[in-house]
């Protein structure tokens, strides 16, 4: 019944200035969709909500660790704004929708036991470090999506999840520095439009 959210927010997408600019300044252009089989929310074009530094935080480091799949390399870094509906979403903000995850991933286990495959693994990038490889996640939610398009089943428009990411913020903390919520847009025509954020004017107070 609550599963539409309504309203509009900000993304914001980290890339090279040079595409900024082009989707900026040509109409019916768009982000490619991310369809690697690692990505945390699955298929979409990815934002990070409310957040420009963490998106320019996020190009300026790829400008610097070029993913060797990428054909277009970053080399201004830059940030893409974008207002958003996210229409019919799949919320992992929503215990709801928590509980279809894990659906979701009983429903792959039981297949690729079936099969005889291996379930997919998160992993980190380094041994210590936080689960940013997400095979498993990704299977799980591409798993769900899969499901609702072969019952012919309403489709999710997008798929928004916070993560918990980086070093404690202070000794016993339970905030980490790189917290976020992040965005997958599967449904284009949820985004509205694009815009290249502004400065601060430092003159008046915040809004």
């Amino acid at each position: 019944m609550y599963s539409s959210r309504k309203g509009l927010i900000l993304g914001f997408h980290g890339c090279d200035l040079k595409l900024r600019d082009e989707i900026i300044s040509k109409q019916g252009i768009l982000l490619n969709k991310s369809d690697n089989d690692y990505d945390w929310l699955g298929g979409g074009i990815y934002f990070w909500q409310n957040d420009s530094n963490r998106a320019l935080k996020f190009a300026k480091y790829l400008s610097e660790n070029p993913p060797h799949n990428k054909k277009q390399k970053i080399k201004t870094p830059s940030v893409l704004g974008a207002v958003i509906d996210l229409g019919y979403c799949l919320d992992l903000l929503d215990s709801e929708y928590l509980e279809l995850l894990n659906i979701g991933y009983q429903s792959l286990k039981t297949s690729e036991e079936k099969h005889n495959i291996a379930i997919p693994k998160n992993l980190p990038l380094h041994s210590d470090g936080d689960l940013l490889i997400r095979y498993l996640d990704c299977a799980v939610i591409e798993s769900i999506h899969q499901f609702n398009k072969d019952k012919k089943i309403e489709e999710f428009d997008s798929v928004r999840g916070v993560f918990f990411e980086g070093e404690e913020l202070y000794p016993n903390a339970g905030f980490k520095k790189d917290n976020h919520i992040q965005i997958a847009i599967r449904n284009p025509n949820c985004i509205k439009g694009f815009f290249a954020p502004r400065t601060l004017n430092k003159t008046y107070r915040k809004i």
